[in-house]
């Protein structure tokens, strides 16, 4: 499917999609341009977008893969594509494989997730099998015991490994505690998460000729966002033009930002995808132009819609409503999501604010605030499982839960406006 004029795309989703209409209304009958148009309320966007009772959706979902975007147990958030959709993703993202390094007849081992409808292991799999360059594909998975992988790696004499950060560094440290290193993979290809610099020795020991570098830019439910650009910064990407265009918004104004160097949230429109339509919609990420004219950005951490702790993806909604199921006197009057990375792990900290002076019942705890703490991350626990696996396998930290008074939450020092997410982790 060729890429689609803007006019015509809107068009057909204002006449199709029950939630683009609602969103669009009031709104002329031609729009030609994107900044005419409101950015994506998240929350809405996912209650619109249901398996059943779907006021999102173009058409009938009677022809499509299905994959979940993340998400809690009760509330599960789920993209769809149509196959020629999916094939257009895969291909253009195959096509940015080379750009990060992926040569012809590299031997890649895939160590990305597979099952419960998650997309990362299927996607990357499809896009090296339509990538410009021949390669030959071994599907390992990211579940598979580690000697059973090394020996795999080891029998095929593999070039290239490619998984989540926190897989490729499980990985490494059973190569590094075993004595063991893999000198002849040439590309480590990280995705889903980010690299750390304090995880880069830990990859040099076990993969000493190999670089490491960003597999690209993509997510199951905006899309594609950006292919890497070659260099000594992995966050360096270029958008991927004319299939998606990227945005940085201010966090402030909503504005687009036109100047390389200022931090914004990003906001992606697929000009190809017509069964579930993204116009507009926030990726979840704060990034800054670094060469603009050539679409190149710079990815800088979570924005307000989500967090990310090493592969487990939180909607910053769903923790809200837990925290409040959790809660049923109402204790809590304000909260904020921090994320911090200490002892080479990322962890999350509820930030919870409560009338009286927390400091006076950290001893006696008088208003039983340990006892909520533990309810809180029992119940965002049970709600996404992951993280908690995540965190008995020593990948991440336990959540934790820090109680403030209102007043020392932090706030947007230009319009007061409590800040939702912090992520306290090193970008730089």
């Amino acid at each position: 499917m060729p890429v689609q004029p803007l006019t015509e795309l809107i068009r057909f989703v204002r006449h199709n999609s029950p939630f683009y209409r609602d969103l669009y209304t009031g709104l002329p009958d031609q729009v030609d341009e994107l900044t005419d148009l409101p950015v994506i309320p998240q929350e809405a966007f996912w209650r619109a977008n249901t398996p059943r009772h779907n006021r999102l959706l173009t058409g009938p979902l009677d022809e499509a893969v299905v994959f979940k975007s993340g998400g809690t147990t009760g509330a599960p958030k789920f993209s769809v594509y149509t196959r020629e959709e999916w094939r257009e993703f895969t291909t253009a993202f195959g096509g940015g494989l080379v750009e990060a390094g992926l040569r012809p007849g590299h031997r890649v081992a895939d160590l990305f997730y597979a099952g419960e409808l998650y997309a990362s292991f299927t996607f990357i799999l499809d896009s090296l099998h339509r990538a410009p360059v021949g390669n030959v594909r071994l599907p390992i998975g990211g579940a598979a015991p580690l000697e059973s992988t090394v020996h795999t790696l080891e029998e095929f004499e593999v070039d290239v490994v490619a998984g989540t950060t926190t897989t490729l560094c499980a990985l490494a440290d059973h190569l590094v505690r075993e004595g063991r290193q893999l000198p002849g993979v040439d590309i480590v290809f990280f995705g889903g998460e980010g690299l750390y610099e304090d995880q880069q020795p830990l990859l040099r020991k076990a993969f000493p000729r190999a670089q490491a570098r960003s597999i690209g830019y993509a997510a199951v439910d905006s899309g594609l966002l950006g292919q890497p650009v070659p260099g000594a910064d992995s966050r360096v990407h270029r958008a991927f033009t004319p299939h998606t265009v990227v945005e940085i918004l201010d966090e402030n104004t909503g504005e687009p930002l036109t100047r390389n160097g200022v931090a914004g949230r990003v906001v992606v429109t697929d000009l190809r995808r017509r069964l579930m339509p993204i116009i507009r919609y926030p990726a979840g990420d704060r990034a800054e132009w670094t060469d603009l004219a050539a679409g190149h950005f710079r990815i800088l951490g979570r924005a307000e819609e989500g967090v990310r702790i090493g592969v487990v993806s939180l909607y910053t909604q769903d923790v809200h409503d837990l925290v409040r199921s959790a809660d049923p006197t109402g204790q809590v009057i304000g909260m904020q999501l921090v994320v911090r990375r200490w002892d080479g792990r990322d962890g999350l900290v509820l930030r919870l604010a409560v009338n009286e002076d927390p400091l006076a019942g950290r001893h006696a705890d008088p208003s039983g605030l340990a006892h909520l703490a533990e309810a809180i991350a029992k119940e965002l626990l049970a709600a996404r499982p992951l993280y908690a696996a995540e965190a008995n396998a020593g990948r991440i930290h336990p959540i934790d839960v820090e109680w403030v008074r209102h007043g020392e939450l932090a706030v947007n020092s230009r319009t007061g406006k409590l800040i939702r997410v912090l992520d306290e982790r090193p970008h730089s």
